[in-house]
């Protein structure tokens, strides 16, 4: 807008100006060829022809410092410019401006050239730096995918085409370019974590994955941490995979020790029941070989008789334990199952002189009411008889709350906390062991009974000394769904 007045108003005045000279010409004119005839006219023609020329002048002056001022401007530049070798401006104003500026040319040549060979080795740099980073992939012990937001695989280094069987089938370009599924093919779980990663941005570590290859004897176990990666308007992940298959080997034969060390635990724990039981039928049948007044033998047959129930009571709880149960799941609430089980107790806390404390947020569970009430009932049992008669706080605390997982999973949790002596470390694994107890009575299956329900149910639960005193018991179960 402003250009365009410009050249407006210079327009104008060039044309206002030749005006003034047309007419100044033809007044010139008039007086000279009418001189002799019209000298009465000579005056007035004198006088508007100065009139013209003051009028014109200041014009004329006006449009030529219009014109030229870009070139006064271009002077000015050539005297600011910042050249190594001075000029001297006491040339012609011309040349001056040409040299100046054919030295700032020279420059910036100059200067072109170097940010051309910086421009070389930030480029050489770059490409070293790539060849560098594609060697630490290719280096890498471990699986290393990269997918980008529109699920292709942009990097597959060698390793992670082992891993998922990418490099049993030839012509698929080493995985890269492919899709998801595709890769993925042969561990469809990982290839849809990978997609809730690149949908919901969420970070995932250690879980652990099949790979079923047609090709292969047995799965392959693999364990994966899939991680966003954040662009300005997209989202890719990027996939760390690790071969867990030889350690989830060794820790099922760790766990198939510890299950036969358990089961051999068991056993003598049983043994040294039905012994103690036996000894004391074989002492009994002694006493009675001999002749005895008929109250010492009442009395024996009584003994006797109590010892076979005894018995009969312990087969009967490791029959209960050993023998699989269905479990008949339903919505069921927490909060009533530890309040049927408080009022159950409510005798043996009298008697204990324990207070039961509940508090917190208890909700629904996928449960099987009666099986999960026995579990819990064996555990709050534990903890009130776990406080001797020289525990100061005689309080027994249930508190339960809710947490999520990575995978978004709701969780139900209930602590039960006692304050009494604790539980001794080396005694920490095996008091979920059958017939393993500390007490002088009682066969030691409440606890393993209870883990037995609580785990299938799909839960858990875990015993550790509190920093103030006491035992806590962590259950763990699936709160119900929506």
């Amino acid at each position: 807008m402003v250009q365009r007045y410009k050249s407006r108003f210079r327009l104008g005045m060039t044309l206002l100006l030749g005006l003034f000279l047309l007419i100044n010409g033809l007044t010139i004119s008039l007086l000279v060829l009418t001189r002799q005839q019209h000298k009465a006219l000579e005056p007035l023609l004198l006088t508007f022809l100065l009139i013209t020329c003051a009028l014109g002048l200041p014009a004329a002056a006006l449009l030529a410092r219009r014109l030229f001022r870009p070139y006064q401007q271009l002077v000015d530049e050539a005297e600011r410019a910042p050249v190594a070798k001075r000029i001297s401006p006491e040339k012609d104003e011309t040349e001056f401006v040409l040299e100046t500026f054919q030295t700032v040319v020279g420059q910036l040549q100059s200067q072109g050239e170097q940010l051309e060979r910086m421009r070389a080795l930030a480029f050489a740099r770059a490409e070293s730096a790539e060849k560098f980073s594609e060697r630490i992939v290719a280096s890498v012990p471990s699986g290393l995918i990269a997918f980008s937001a529109g699920g292709l695989a942009n990097m597959v280094n060698d390793v992670a085409r082992s891993l998922v069987g990418a490099e049993e089938e030839g012509g698929d370009g080493g995985g890269e370019g492919q899709t998801i599924r595709k890769l993925l093919r042969h561990a469809p779980d990982l290839a849809e974590l990978v997609e809730h990663c690149l949908k919901s941005g969420d970070l995932y570590r250690r879980e652990e994955f099949a790979v079923n290859h047609p090709a292969w004897a047995s799965p392959r176990r693999i364990g994966a941490t899939v991680a966003p990666i954040e662009f300005h308007d997209a989202r890719g992940a990027i996939c760390l995979l690790t071969d867990l298959t030889e350690v989830i080997e060794l820790r099922e034969a760790v766990a198939l020790k510890k299950n036969l060390e358990s089961l051999g635990e068991m056993s003598a724990g049983l043994a040294h029941e039905l012994k103690n039981s036996l000894a004391a039928l074989h002492g009994y049948a002694q006493l009675l070989q001999n002749p005895l007044p008929v109250k010492d033998g009442q009395n024996i047959a009584t003994a006797m008789l109590q010892e076979v129930r005894s018995l009969s009571e312990m087969v009967t709880v490791f029959l209960n334990f050993a023998r699989p149960q269905t479990l008949n799941l339903a919505a069921t609430s927490l909060g009533e199952v530890i309040d049927d089980c408080a009022a159950e107790l409510g005798p043996l806390l009298g008697e204990l002189g324990v207070k039961l404390s509940v508090s917190g947020d208890l909700p629904m569970v996928e449960a099987d009411d009666r099986m999960l009430r026995q579990a819990l009932l064996n555990v709050m049992r534990n903890a009130a008889e776990a406080l001797d008669a020289d525990c100061v706080r005689r309080t027994v605390l249930v508190r339960g709350f809710q947490q999520s997982d990575q995978r978004g999973k709701t969780w139900a949790v209930v602590e039960v906390a006692d304050a009494g002596r604790g539980i001794p470390h080396a005694d920490l694994q095996r008091i979920f062991i059958p017939f393993f107890t500390t007490k002088s009575t009682g066969h030691g299956v409440g606890l393993a009974l209870a883990h037995r329900v609580i785990t299938e149910h799909g839960g858990s639960i875990s015993a550790a000394n509190a920093t103030g005193g006491g035992a806590c018991f962590t259950i763990k179960l699936p709160a119900a769904r929506e």
